[in-house]
């Protein structure tokens, strides 16, 4: 009936289809937040015993038992040649010795330079960056790694010094088939990392941004106008690099 305030039988049907909106509960909201704290609990004491002890992340680790004939042996930064800190600072981190975990104005640069972040955006990735992607992420390239990557550069700089940061990123980064500087210096040329010359301790470092395929050994010419490009900005940079220079050592020109 029109006046009797009752409803029509397909407007209760409707209703009664209508897809109501599940609001999350209290107990869910604190069940997310304790994960969450937990996983930031545990990263921050991670990084808090990998201070002090030598760390092998997951990425590292797969790649040693994945590979049999790798070799890897820690090294402190003051048994690496100085050249090849210098010879990273120069190549990837320019600003490694002045920022918190990453470097703003690279990414910037970068942006510009590839057009915007959607469309060949590459680079910008700090040497605390690298690390806690060999440490906590995986290998291949993604926005979303990238991400993930900033808060753990931020908290790993704010809990390692300097010269802990550059010391691990030589010795977890891979070279090919081996891991570490040592191990590359021997597997490459043959010798210790701390007996490098500067030109070996370039190549290196030219090799770091895709060492699956860039021999050290057997450089093409475009890892050598890049090792050349490096060479001309190690006397520039090396008065703004003595967070890590200072205690390391010398090597043959």
């Amino acid at each position: 009936m029109a006046g009797d305030g009752s409803q029509p039988e397909e407007s209760l049907e409707h209703q009664a289809l209508k897809p109501t909106a599940i609001k999350p509960t209290r107990s869910s909201l604190n069940r997310a937040m304790g994960i969450a704290l937990l996983v930031l609990a545990g990263l921050w004491l991670t990084i808090v015993i990998f201070r002090i002890a030598n760390p092998v992340g997951p990425v590292t680790l797969a790649e040693m038992l994945g590979e049999p004939k790798i070799t890897r042996s820690w090294l402190p930064l003051e048994r690496i040649s100085s050249d090849l800190p210098l010879a990273v600072i120069a190549s990837e981190d320019g600003r490694f010795c002045n920022h918190w975990g990453v470097d703003w104005g690279a990414v910037k640069d970068a942006i510009k330079q590839g057009g915007g972040i959607g469309v060949r955006f590459r680079g910008a990735s700090t040497v605390p960056m690298q690390v806690a992607k060999n440490l906590f992420l995986w290998p291949q390239r993604s926005y979303q790694r990238k991400i993930l990557e900033v808060p753990l550069a931020y908290l790993m700089s704010a809990l390692w010094p300097k010269k802990v940061v550059m010391e691990t990123y030589l010795n977890i980064a891979p070279w090919g088939p081996v891991i570490g500087a040592e191990a590359a210096s021997q597997y490459y040329f043959h010798k210790s990392a701390i007996a490098l010359t500067r030109q070996e301790a370039i190549l290196l470092a030219v090799a770091l941004p895709n060492p699956s395929i860039r021999n050290p050994a057997k450089p093409s010419p475009r890892m050598l106008r890049i090792a050349k490009a490096i060479e001309e900005k190690m006397p520039i940079l090396e008065p703004r690099s003595a967070c890590v220079m200072l205690q390391a050592q010398v090597s043959e020109p």
